[in-house]
């Protein structure tokens, strides 16, 4: 379990695609310090276990499932990636709850600075916004963030200059791809709605009113 609060950016040395996944290759710098093998880490927002350790070189398995719904494939050496491990008992919890299980793949459609933010917007599968509120929670490339504005098949978020200048999405261009995870209560509201209001049951203020989740 993470939070979305981006702790380091990693540098990706190598990766070795194989049969049934990929073999992925970071450079952490002085990150790596209590390191453990096994251990759960969100890369872009995808959960990888820790496989290896050389130095400052931590290693990982890919699998074909992941290498699949995410963007972890078309990764590039040189490139940097999001990086937080897991979640202690008793940490703050600064973001929301984010499994690094990563639903699909997004892409930016448009990005709009302005004196003291950037708005950046997403394009999505219908299905993703159908789990989603204005003002809810989403991961993209592993960070936490609060949805702006909402409609069909796309979403935007405000970011702060500290966000820009602390994870990827400070040199993201439109036409990037990112992982998108919905938040895990959207899912569970979701599914709800879906049984008690069948197949075209979607999230609105008011539906969730309704039913008494707000």
């Amino acid at each position: 379990m993470f939070t979305g609060i981006i702790e380091h950016l990693a540098t990706v040395k190598k990766l070795s695609l194989k049969a049934g996944g990929a073999e992925l290759f970071l450079d952490f710098s002085d990150f790596y310090k209590g390191l453990k093998l096994g251990e759960s880490i969100a890369i872009n927002g995808v959960c990888l276990t820790v496989k290896g350790i050389s130095g400052q070189i931590i290693s990982f398995d890919v699998s074909s499932e992941t290498l699949k719904k995410t963007t972890l494939e078309e990764l590039r050496n040189a490139e940097k990636v999001n990086i937080e491990r897991a979640l202690r008992v008793g940490d703050r919890l600064g973001g929301h709850f984010v499994t690094g299980h990563v639903d699909g793949i997004g892409t930016i459609k448009a990005k709009k600075q302005s004196a003291d933010q950037c708005t950046m917007s997403f394009s999505v599968e219908s299905k993703f916004t159908d789990m989603m509120i204005e003002k809810g929670s989403v991961a993209i490339d592993g960070i936490s963030l609060t949805i702006v504005n909402l409609v069909d098949g796309a979403f935007s978020v405000a970011l702060i200059p500290y966000t820009l200048a602390s994870t990827t999405l400070g040199f993201k261009r439109v036409g990037d791809q990112v992982n998108i995870e919905i938040d895990m209560m959207g899912k569970w509201v979701k599914k709800l709605l879906k049984n008690t209001q069948g197949e075209k049951a979607s999230i609105t203020r008011e539906r969730l009113m309704e039913q008494g989740f707000l």
